[in-house]
């Protein structure tokens, strides 16, 4: 597996971490086999978040983890706090948020939450799960010159944040932080569309984010794709969907290049990006896992990455 990065230090992690939100749904079993076909894989890193099955997600990874072949000691497991969720829009997987909070009792509270369910005594990272209008900064820094003083949080991040927001957190906290989680991959491609429309009137050519991209590589803070093969946000996987023809058929003419799946000729895409970006995949299917896995052993030409860009329906100015 190739390793990339931890944030600016010389630390090393697997370029594609495992995400437990649909964790829920698996037995301790189904689960545990998950986990050793992902770290059979070189994927160690397992990405979670507190609200994630409204918190059955950890409790299963907490209960597969004993009947893996995996020890705690061999995984960096990370969690992400933050989130209220709002009940009567959550169901299974989809979970919803009524508001954010980060307050010093919160963030404390959750994250041993988080260790409760997962059975665990430390999580190598905490992440701030989404910007909150109300987010209290002398709260934060209690609560992460706490949890870093208890050995609970080795390693500290958020999720989401514009420039401005992580640049304001990370000016009022003691500890670096070394990720920025947000949603990137062939069809969620506006952090780089904007980069190459700029000073065009078009509508690729808004900026969403803030120039999160180039801030985040300049910053060298880790940046963690989440949903790599959705469009949209929860409306499903662009890979072997009808609706994206071109897109699919660039993506099956490099796998078969290659010898691999479509999954993992988009992994790769996402990997080829210079700015170490580290990939998570949110599949339970160990076969996904292991095809996906593979994306990390392509080098795809700049053509070739341009080429599947060009596919997914983006242009060139």
């Amino acid at each position: 597996m190739k390793q990339i990065n931890l944030g600016a230090t010389s630390l090393k992690i697997p370029a594609m971490g495992l995400g437990i939100m649909r964790m829920e749904a698996k037995t301790p079993a189904e689960a545990a086999k998950v986990l050793d076909t992902a770290y059979d894989c070189g994927i160690n890193y397992i990405d979670s978040a507190d609200i994630y099955g409204q918190g059955k997600s950890e409790e299963v990874f907490g209960k597969a983890l004993k009947l893996a072949k995996v020890n705690r000691e061999d995984l960096f497991v990370q969690s992400k706090v933050g989130i209220i969720i709002d009940p009567a829009r959550s169901h299974g997987s989809f979970v919803f948020g009524g508001r954010y909070e980060f307050t010093k009792q919160h963030i404390l509270d959750a994250v041993d939450g988080v260790l409760k369910r997962m059975g665990t005594d430390y999580l190598d990272a905490v992440l701030l799960h989404r910007p909150d209008p109300l987010m209290d900064l002398e709260g934060i820094k209690a609560a992460f010159d706490i949890l870093q003083a208890s050995g609970k949080v080795r390693f500290f991040g958020v999720s989401n944040f514009n420039p401005q927001q992580f640049q304001m957190v990370q000016d009022s906290i003691t500890q670096r932080l070394m990720f920025n989680q947000l949603q990137f991959g062939l069809m969620h491609t506006g952090m780089v569309d904007f980069g190459i429309n700029t000073n065009i009137s078009n509508a690729d050519g808004t900026d969403h984010d803030g120039g999160l991209l180039d801030f985040c590589r300049r910053k060298h803070v880790t940046i963690q794709a989440w949903s790599p093969f959705q469009y949209g946000n929860f409306e499903g996987t662009f890979i072997n969907n009808p609706d994206y023809p071109e897109l699919n058929k660039e993506l099956k003419k490099l796998a078969d290049k290659y010898g691999v799946g479509k999954n993992a000729v988009a992994a790769a895409w996402i990997l080829k990006h210079p700015a170490q970006i580290q990939m998570i995949m949110g599949t339970m299917t160990p076969a996904h896992i292991t095809d996906s896995a593979k994306g990390a052993d392509i080098d795809l030409s700049n053509q070739e990455w341009y080429d599947l860009y060009l596919a997914a329906g983006h242009q060139l100015p």
